[in-house]
């Protein structure tokens, strides 16, 4: 079901802080976005050097936990296969990914988050 871990999102205070410092370790910037519609908090994504996977950072305050991205072959026969385990708790179910596939946020029985995404 799980393919590969996609990226790790961490929250951080001082998200342009945190960019030079993660940059200063080897991380170049890849991307940048608003994860609302009212632009508030920002998603900033580093590509390392060597790999596929990303280090996100998040400002959202509401959002203080690490968020592992995992792909997977299709978010909702995924989606599907969990919905009847009482101890997955669906965040948000799927929806279409504005990048094309869909997305899928669960937390899993011991507390961590994963952000499901492909078809």
């Amino acid at each position: 079901m799980w393919r590969k871990i996609e990226c790790v999102a961490i929250y951080t205070g001082d998200i342009e802080k945190s960019v030079v410092f993660y940059q200063s370790l080897g991380l170049t910037k890849a991307w940048e976005t608003f994860q609302d519609e009212e632009e508030q908090w920002k998603l900033i994504g580093l590509k390392y050097p060597d790999g596929n996977s990303e280090l996100v950072l998040k400002n959202n305050p509401n959002y203080k936990f690490a968020e592992t991205e995992i792909v997977v072959k299709d978010v909702r026969e995924t989606y599907e296969s969990l919905e009847s385990n009482p101890e997955v708790k669906w965040i948000r179910k799927p929806f279409p990914n504005s990048l094309g596939g869909h997305v899928a946020v669960m937390q899993a029985p011991d507390g961590n988050v994963f952000v499901l995404v492909g078809k």
